[in-house]
């Protein structure tokens, strides 16, 4: 997991002016990985899940002009997720399928394969959601002492009991569940400071 979108229509709007290299750069910071991660999870080698990557990139940066927010259901990451599907499904279109062999078995298991194409969208999310936690994570991690994060990782990342914890880091398995409260409760109005800023 790493950083992933904020798509803040102001970073829409400064990206879409072909001189702000600087939006463009915090676009691609955010959105790469993303759609990275998509391509190697649909079995995209490292080398492809790159040029995806960059291509979807690049049909972004040729028609990020002409976006607009025509219907309220329908949002920024929407569109992305459109632009990456078509171009994941293009790219594993072109590439070499192995020869095919056997009879209606063969088919039958084929037939009963999930489709890339009403994935996409979902695993979009997926991946956008990890990405805000991510981001969350590293601003309320560096806000928390390293003892109260500690803690934190240990019982709610790790899944380790919290009198385990307690007697990992020396501390009284109260002060274990305050930490964890404080952190999660920290990571959530940072999540929703991110999505507001969407």
């Amino acid at each position: 997991m790493s950083e992933f979108p904020d798509t803040r229509s102001t970073l829409i709007a400064q990206v879409r002016s072909p001189e702000n290299r600087e939006a463009w750069a915090q676009f691609v910071t955010l959105y790469r990985p993303v759609i990275y991660r998509m391509a190697r999870k649909r079995g995209m080698q490292d080398a492809d899940a790159q040029d995806l990557a960059q291509t979807v990139l690049i049909r972004v940066a040729g028609a990020i002009d002409r976006w607009e927010k025509t219907d309220p259901s329908v949002g920024f990451r929407h569109w992305l997720a459109r632009v990456a599907k078509n171009a994941i499904l293009t790219a594993l279109a072109k590439s070499p399928e192995d020869a095919a062999a056997g009879g209606t078995d063969i088919q039958d298991l084929l037939n009963e394969q999930p489709d890339i194409a009403t994935d996409v969208e979902r695993e979009l999310r997926l991946e956008y959601l990890r990405e805000q936690y991510h981001r969350a994570a590293a601003i309320v991690q560096a806000d928390v002492n390293t003892e109260t994060w500690r803690a934190f990782e240990l019982s709610v990342i790790d899944g380790k009991p919290c009198d385990e914890v307690a007697e990992l880091v020396g501390k009284p398995i109260g002060t274990v569940y305050a930490a964890r409260s404080r952190v999660m409760r920290r990571l959530r109005d940072q999540v929703q400071r991110l999505e507001g800023n969407e």
